[in-house]
């Protein structure tokens, strides 16, 4: 048998192994060192812009931080709005703390809504330590512990804060009906109801004004008053009152009502220049989203309706964040994602800037995710197979990276995320895995105490902290039925005793003569009258005599 002459291939079982090639590997080893600077250097060339920018942090890149590779965020595109996403506790809230404190620092006013109530520390100075010195240290930060300008609200008085409140006029039919989930028919009525109140002066400042006014137009005095316009039927109003009922138990009879809120005290800044951070405390509502969603809705609609369009700015107007974004979302009505939707589209052009804060992506409508082009994605877990499709569709929802985004994103670390934004000129960054800075801010909430202290030292304090319930469609209505109830008891009254005295005079007419007594017998009698006639006789002559003179003769 002869012996095949095939040559040896490298690998093969049956040819021992040669040893390793120095040289070809250290040619390897610098080709793929080339390519990783290559890669590094176009990466850093996204993020170096000639603007004001925010400062985020260092590039990561192969487990080790490049502090002379920062990643920044353009200021005039905050209000190309964001999402900061990522499990619990890889450090969203901080990234939040982060971006707020520098929009701050270049005076542009914050608006923070605080779910879980550990955002309060931004007002404090940080305390400093090793880990963020440490921190510091690995991104090239110039770490100083400082406060920031605050105010801080709550929903109508529920919690903490300077109370936030709306009337039901300003809110108007439109966002009732969304909040309320009716139909388009309910939704015309609706508006129908608002028409009359404003026609006949009734002011809708609180929900029990709308509800006087609903139950009012049904009553058989109140159905005239639509008749020329359409009317109001009574199952139709019986949908509203029972929405209303619904939607006072979610809390929504503290957040209507006087005085109410002007939205435009958002937009102020501090004496020195920096931005106010207005931070909305919402803990003791975090159990009532559809509280919490109705506040936003007005809140953006009011903004969008009173602010004048702008375009683009060099910086913008105003930057909201909602922290636990899923919260707002999650069973929300048709109406309410597409009013959201057409909001965030279009305030854009208002100057303001919106981010969404939330554990994944898909926790946001496709629809507002859309519209969200900066990205701050912290870690994600793949624990469960839900866990890993969340992975694969986050890993989707970004521009073609350099990295392996499903290795990368399940191997950072807290404070570390994968991070794309728009350039100056409205592109896509490319995709920058990130160790994050450390806010200089406090990191958790201030005590009970200093809060206290803060929402009571401001000067919006005196002016909304005290609900005023003046005369409107409730008390008008009341008092109008008050009167109308009286004048018919007092006409039932009338009629009453017209009654009772008719019939007395009946029953008289009625009744038997009784029998004369014997004094009466005796007078009326002929004998007695006879003898009565002479005494008068005899008596008249007696008197003539003694007035006239007329005496008898003497003889």
């Amino acid at each position: 048998m002869s012996q095949s002459t095939d040559p040896a291939v490298p690998g093969d079982p049956a040819v021992p192994a040669g040893p390793p090639d120095p040289a070809a590997a250290g040619i390897a080893a610098e080709a793929v060192a080339g390519i990783a600077a290559e890669a590094v250097a176009k990466i850093a060339a996204g993020y170096a812009f000639t603007g004001p920018a925010l400062d985020l942090g260092a590039l990561l890149w192969d487990g080790n931080c490049l502090p002379e590779r920062q990643i920044r965020i353009p200021l005039s595109m905050l209000n190309r709005h964001g999402l900061v996403a990522g499990a619990t506790g890889t450090g969203k809230t901080k990234t939040l703390q982060l971006i707020a404190e520098q929009l701050s620092a270049n005076g542009v006013p914050v608006f923070l809504a605080d779910i879980k109530g550990d955002v309060s520390g931004i007002s404090a100075p940080g305390a400093a330590n090793e880990k963020t010195a440490e921190r510091a240290r690995d991104v090239a930060q110039e770490w100083e512990a400082t406060g920031y300008p605050s105010e801080f609200y709550s929903l109508g008085g529920i919690g903490p804060g300077i109370p936030l409140r709306a009337t039901v006029t300003s809110f108007g039919p439109v966002l009732m009906s969304k909040v309320l989930q009716l139909n388009q028919t309910q939704e015309q009525s609706l508006g129908l109801i608002f028409h009359y109140a404003d026609a006949k002066g009734l002011e809708l400042f609180d929900l029990k004004d709308l509800r006087a006014v609903v139950a009012f137009l049904v009553s058989d005095k109140g159905k005239a008053e639509l008749k020329g316009i359409g009317g109001l039927s009574t199952v139709t109003a019986g949908v509203i009152l029972r929405a209303l009922t619904a939607f006072e138990q979610q809390g929504a009879s503290e957040f209507f009502g006087e005085p109410e809120f002007d939205t435009s005290e958002f937009l102020r800044t501090a004496t020195d220049g920096r931005g106010l951070l207005s931070v909305l405390e919402l803990p003791a509502v975090q159990d009532k989203p559809q509280l919490f969603s109705t506040f936003l809705m007005w809140l953006l609609a009011d903004l969008y309706t009173g602010l004048p369009e702008v375009g683009d700015l060099e910086q913008p107007k105003l930057v909201f964040f909602f922290d636990e974004a899923h919260l707002l979302f999650n069973g929300a009505s048709k109406a309410f994602l597409e009013s959201i939707t057409q909001t965030v589209r279009l305030i854009r052009s208002k100057g303001i800037g919106v981010f969404f804060v939330t554990q994944t992506p898909k926790d946001v409508p496709a629809d507002v995710l859309a519209q969200l082009g900066n990205r701050v994605q912290h870690a994600l877990r793949a624990f469960t197979p839900d866990d890993a499709k969340a992975l694969k569709a986050t890993v989707k929802t970004f521009p073609n990276s350099a990295y392996d985004l499903e290795e990368t994103l399940t191997g950072l670390g807290t404070g570390e995320a994968v991070i794309t934004v728009l350039s100056e000129k409205g592109a896509p960054t490319p995709v920058a895995a990130t160790r994050l800075r450390a806010p200089q801010s406090l990191m958790g909430p201030i005590d009970a105490d200093a809060l206290d202290r803060a929402v009571k030292g401001s000067l919006l304090y005196g002016r909304y902290a005290e609900p005023v319930d003046r005369e409107s469609a409730y008390e008008k209505i009341t008092a109008e039925q008050a009167a109308a109830e009286a004048e018919a008891e007092a006409a039932a009254a009338a009629a009453e005793a017209e009654k009772q005295a008719k019939e007395e005079a009946k029953a008289a007419r009625s009744a038997p003569k009784a029998e004369p007594s014997l004094a009466e017998q005796v007078v009326g009698s002929g004998l007695f009258r006879s003898l009565a006639r002479s005494i008068g006789t005899q008596l008249g002559r007696e008197i003539s005599r003694s007035i006239f003179g007329t005496a008898r003769r003497r003889r």
